[in-house]
């Protein structure tokens, strides 16, 4: 028997066989976490605990583990997808939004479609054109595509099956998310937020393509009425002329379901402007921006939310995965959502009910001097502000504590497994903002009074974080920041890509490294492992 694994440099690398897809339905996604053999959606259950059951390579043969195949793309562009994989094909998305299937078992490319997508869109992303890897529902995969397009192809032809915009082609939207597919609908948010858009989510019928409904983040010019009680209700939030720059708040990454409450949970994202001086400048927590929000997923009706960072002043977005487990916390089993958004706090957050359990930083911080658990509101540091005179040091930076890298939890080890890094920035905001349209409107401004403290050293590292006593269970530093996703397994295992072109796995328990690969290029995606005709596979995406 042998034990493969598949990457390379820019390269896609997982299972596949062309007839799987078609089944995959409502019932076939619930049960995602009982199918080891496939990865069904992007964080392989609607949990997204990117944990898989297989045990075939573990922690006593892992050192086995060879190059089993690999697929260059033709472009030096990164890559930061999630493949998918039913019964043995692999469908990803790399560079342009260009759709593949994939025979996983040898690599070989089966058909392959593309969307076409304008190169000049660009100009108006962060930060280039990639994706984050494509849903599948019913014999159909699904991709957003970063000029604002959803579209749909024939699983088994690659053939287009319908495309719909879904944003307003006269803003500088885009789209770097990947789709959720729940209960029939193809459920995609957008990115924009620095260039002026107002971000928002929507749902479209999995089969047609038709708008279900659409819930929006923040709220525009109360000039033009609001579009519900929701929107109108957040509204009373904000101050000043918000909707001149679009307000932000763009849901473009991170989204879970759970069946049994039957609630869909959005992630959400910064304000625009950064300052909240320039884009409220009578204060107001600005809902609902770096949030979690609760929302029914047959209609987008709102039912609760919980804001980790009000009034959002350092590019603090929340849209990183969210991860839903069950704990037991306190002598009582909690249902629980767990995050690691970009402002360096741990939080554990009641799923049904939105309520704050716990919350502790991962990294360190200065913006906040903790968490308050009875108002569930931070506690802001005075030093941490900025103005258009006298910049301050805050750490993390904009580029986050944690970012987009997906993290992963083992129910065996109870573990978050967490791609985290300290970085620090020194903010400083114009004195007036000039909104531009169609450019980058993030209000910070260069050459001020620059801050007395001198700034650590970025860090990144691997970091196990138990989230029940919030504390670090072991930790293994990298040369540097940006590494890569995580995926952790049955097997006692951890794979991570570095930043530095190598692609490793470490025991899950202890955090000993195991086994490593050069790879040529840094891995940022997230790993996936499947099986084909009973051989398991690891998979990366790497550029």
């Amino acid at each position: 028997m042998r034990y493969k694994n598949v990457l390379p440099a820019m390269v896609l690398f997982a299972c596949a066989q062309a007839r799987g897809a078609a089944d995959v339905d409502a019932a076939r996604l619930s049960a995602a976490a009982s199918d080891p053999a496939n990865w069904l959606t992007t964080g392989r259950t609607y949990s997204e605990e990117r944990f898989s059951p297989l045990t075939q390579i573990n922690d006593r043969n892992v050192s086995q583990l060879g190059l089993a195949w690999h697929l260059d793309f033709d472009s030096t562009i990164g890559l930061e997808a999630t493949p998918l994989v039913a019964d043995g094909v692999l469908y990803t998305s790399g560079v342009w939004n260009i759709l593949h299937a994939i025979d996983a078992k040898t690599g070989k490319e089966i058909w392959r479609y593309d969307p076409q997508v304008p190169r000049h869109w660009m100009r108006y992303m962060c930060c280039g054109p990639a994706n984050r890897g494509p849903a599948m529902w019913k014999g159909r995969i699904y991709e957003g595509t970063i000029d604002g397009r959803l579209i749909a192809v024939d699983a088994a032809t690659g053939k287009l099956a319908w495309s719909v915009r879904t944003t307003d082609t006269t803003q500088p939207y885009s789209i770097t998310g990947a789709p959720r597919v729940v209960k029939g609908k193809v459920i995609i948010g957008n990115g924009g937020a620095e260039f002026g858009t107002r971000g928002y989510v929507t749902a479209y019928d999995a089969e047609t393509g038709r708008q279900v409904w659409r819930f929006w983040i923040v709220p525009g010019d109360p000039a033009n009425g609001f579009e519900n009680e929701t929107v109108a209700m957040a509204a009373k939030t904000w101050t000043g002329n918000w909707w001149a720059v679009g307000a932000g708040g763009n849901a473009w990454d991170g989204f879970a379901f759970d069946p049994a409450l039957d609630l869909l949970y959005i992630a959400t994202g910064n304000g625009a402007p950064w300052a909240r001086d320039l884009r409220s400048p009578g204060g107001g927590d600005n809902l609902f921006l770096s949030s979690i929000v609760a929302v029914r997923p047959d209609s987008g009706e709102y039912v609760w939310h919980y804001q980790q960072v009000p009034g959002d002043n350092w590019d603090y977005t929340a849209v990183q995965q969210m991860t839903l487990a069950d704990l037991d916390i306190a002598g009582r089993p909690r249902k629980v959502i767990l995050h690691a958004p970009k402002n360096g706090f741990f939080y554990v957050i009641d799923r049904a009910t939105g309520k704050l359990i716990s919350a502790n930083n991962f990294v360190p911080v200065n913006w906040a001097t903790h968490i308050d658990l009875t108002t569930g509101r931070p506690v802001e540091n005075p030093a941490a502000m900025y103005d258009d005179e006298q910049a301050a040091l805050v750490y993390p930076s904009h580029f986050g504590a944690h970012n987009w890298q997906p993290m992963s939890y083992s129910p065996l080890t109870k573990l978050v497994y967490l791609p985290a890094q300290e970085t620090s920035y020194p903010y400083a905001r114009v004195t007036k903002l000039e909104p531009r349209p169609m450019n980058w409107n993030a209000g910070l401004a260069a050459g001020r009074k620059p801050p007395a403290q001198t700034a650590p050293p970025n860090e990144g590292y691997l970091l196990a974080w138990n989230p029940v006593t919030q504390k670090a269970a072991w930790r293994v530093d990298h040369a540097g920041v940006w590494n890569g996703g995580t995926l952790a397994t049955a097997g006692n295992l951890v794979a991570q890509g570095a930043a530095d072109g190598r692609f490793v796995i470490y025991s899950a328990d202890a955090g000993k490294k195991l086994w490593e690969m050069p790879i040529q290029t840094g891995a940022v995606a997230g790993p996936i492992s499947y099986s084909v005709d009973g051989e398991q596979y690891i998979a990366v995406a790497a550029g």
